[in-house]
């Protein structure tokens, strides 16, 4: 009889549901008796989700409200990391944005990293983190921060195979890690954003969708639409929601939704003339969850979108990001709507070729894969003669 492959998935925290705890279902879907390891656990606000497995948390879980300010905790984060004890496992699965990457395994233990992104306070953002930080934080990123990229960097060496989850993460993981990386793109949820089962008429509004945090730049689209005069559903809520409604104050065209289900972002996303998406994304899942709507976008030139969106096909680019350059695209993608260029079957084929299956098929392999391998290294070192006694 074959042995159980014995699994652990690694993530940062699960204090918050998002992408990556979304990305992290979907590792389960494959292996779903994996045990789960974290740095804190928020049971409340992760219900009906993760519940069928077992999770271990960090000693940081023991703070008080740590919770809640786990992100203050940074310094103290690799040694939790470093903590678990991964024997007996044969596959350990890291989905990492922070720390989660850098665990301690065995030799004889499989570790794949899926890599959402090497952590951007540490390496490409730090500059701009550090201008919008307070003088006591900004003491303690100059005294703590080099010691963290030293061990970002050493505890990426570690990994048995890294994976991006796309070419432009793969591109950074290669500059701060010196890692060569696979490419294997996420999927669209498929289940939560899928074409009209009718003909949606289009109407004359724009749709930009997000988390209201600073560096999804809202304030562009905002900016953009008002300044042309356009109609803009912002779709979100966070803690730039009362700066963004000043800067929107007195313009009836910017109206503000707040969080919305599922359907109702669908029924906007069905109506809307395009997505407008204005962040530097690691990936770009929110334009394909659009498109995955028949929607087309208007989106930032930069990032993950660039690989997610295709030119004058499924949506055009912005090169600056800023409300200028966002409002020449908009005059541009209505020119080539009037043309045409955007099919809505084509989009919806364009986000269907980033499927859940696809997805599933080509991790496992990669998986599989380095199974195959550190398998192979162990059978071979058994009998191999011993250098350097």
């Amino acid at each position: 009889m074959e042995k159980k492959l014995k699994v652990a998935l690694v993530h940062d925290w699960l204090a918050n549901y998002g992408g990556a705890e979304t990305w992290c279902e979907l590792a389960l879907d494959i292996y779903p008796d994996a045990d789960i390891y974290t740095l804190v656990y928020d049971k409340k606000k992760m219900k009906g989700h993760f519940e069928k497995n077992k999770i271990f948390t960090s000693r940081l879980q023991k703070i008080p409200f740590a919770t809640k300010i786990y992100t203050k905790l940074l310094s103290f984060m690799p040694a939790a990391f470093e903590s678990f004890d991964f024997s007996g496992y044969d596959l350990v699965i890291c989905s990492s944005s922070s720390c989660a990457k850098g665990v301690i395994t065995p030799p004889s233990t499989a570790q794949v990293a899926y890599v959402h992104t090497p952590m951007r306070y540490a390496w490409d953002l730090f500059f701009d983190y550090r201008k919008r930080s307070g003088l006591l934080t900004r003491f303690f990123m100059d005294r703590w921060m080099p010691k963290i990229r030293l061990w970002d960097y050493v505890s990426a060496q570690r990994i048995d195979t890294v994976i991006a989850n796309s070419k432009y993460i793969a591109r950074r993981i290669k500059k701060f890690w010196n890692r060569d990386a696979r490419v294997i793109y996420s999927p669209v949820n498929e289940r939560r954003f899928y074409p009209s089962s009718k003909t949606e008429k289009k109407e004359d509004y724009y749709v930009f969708f997000s988390r209201l945090v600073q560096y999804k730049r809202a304030d562009i689209a905002i900016n953009a639409c008002a300044s042309l005069g356009k109609k803009l559903v912002v779709i979100g809520g966070g803690p730039c929601e009362k700066e963004l409604k000043k800067i929107a104050a007195g313009n009836a065209n910017i109206v503000f939704a707040g969080r919305a289900d599922d359907q109702t972002v669908r029924n906007y996303f069905y109506k809307a003339k395009a997505l407008i998406f204005c962040a530097e994304e690691d990936f770009g899942l929110t334009p394909l969850e659009a498109q995955a709507c028949g929607t087309p976008v208007i989106a930032f030139g930069k990032g993950g979108a660039t690989e997610t969106v295709l030119d004058k096909k499924t949506g055009v680019f912005f090169p600056e990001q800023n409300a200028a350059s966002c409002a020449a695209a908009i005059k541009e993608f209505e020119s080539l709507e009037a043309a045409g260029n955007f099919d809505p079957k084509k989009i919806v084929a364009h986000a269907k070729s980033y499927s859940r299956e696809r997805f599933i098929k080509e991790f496992k392999a990669a998986c599989e894969e380095t199974l195959a391998a550190v398998n192979g290294e162990q059978k071979r070192g058994k009998g191999a003669p011993q250098k350097n006694k």
